[in-house]
């Protein structure tokens, strides 16, 4: 069988600050979050590594519902990049074959984790 990667990307608005840091970023603020989530695993036999469908309903459920339009402090403890992350790799871990998770904070600034 064939091993392949499937991306699904996310999108969410949420406000934060950073508890543990110095500078404009410790003020509230908010950002147009978008998520992608990496899932690697091998091709079965009806053709897919996995339902897209599949995906989409476990990521809105454990990680987007919960997310989306909240203030992250009150669900993440220094809701960094580099936390929020880590958080959505802890939700998702158990339900999905992840190879890899990418937040944008804007444009220009993401993180990526492998777990």
């Amino acid at each position: 069988m064939k091993k392949m990667d499937l991306n699904c990307i996310f999108h969410f608005a949420a406000s934060h600050f950073l508890t543990k840091y110095h500078g404009k970023c410790e003020n509230l603020h908010g950002h147009n979050y978008k998520l992608i989530v990496t899932i690697s695993d091998t091709v079965k036999e009806d053709g897919m590594v996995i339902d897209f469908k599949i995906i989409k309903e476990k990521v809105n459920s454990l990680v987007i519902d919960i997310l989306d339009h909240r203030h992250l402090n009150d669900i993440i403890d220094n809701p960094s990049a580099e936390n929020v992350i880590v958080w959505v790799w802890d939700k998702l871990k158990d339900e999905l074959p992840l190879k890899k998770l990418t937040i944008y904070e804007t444009d220009d600034y993401y993180c990526e984790y492998y777990g």
